[in-house]
């Protein structure tokens, strides 16, 4: 399996790593003999998708299709959501303070952070 990025934010996304997979391919219809095209495929790490599902929708009548796409996967089942947090969580540890003295923040509710 080849190491995928995120399309969104450009992280990288291991195998086996929690993500959201698009898959798109062309068809032609009505036309015989059928052509398809190679399915490519659109990976976004928790996130990012979940970023994406709770802002509004994009620009472009594919953009759009996507996005109802990830929403609907994110409003399914809350895991995408736990995984979206786990991994904000190391983040936010990582992060310094929001002053500029470079402390660290006491806990990650006092803020926020934004994608």
């Amino acid at each position: 399996m080849e190491k995928m990025h995120c399309l969104r934010c450009n992280r990288p996304l291991e195998p086996g790593q929690k993500s959201v997979a698009l898959y798109m391919f062309a068809q032609t219809v009505g036309i015989k003999p059928r052509q398809k095209s190679i399915a490519h495929r659109f990976s976004f790490c928790p996130q990012c998708s979940v970023s994406l599902a709770m802002g509004p929708p994009p620009e472009g009548a594919l953009n759009v299709a996507a996005w109802d796409m990830i929403r609907d996967l994110v409003a399914a089942d809350p895991a995408l959501n736990r995984a979206a947090w786990e991994n904000l969580a190391g983040i936010l540890a990582l992060l310094p303070g929001t002053g500029t003295d470079g402390n660290a923040r006491s806990s990650p509710a006092s803020g926020y952070f934004e994608f």
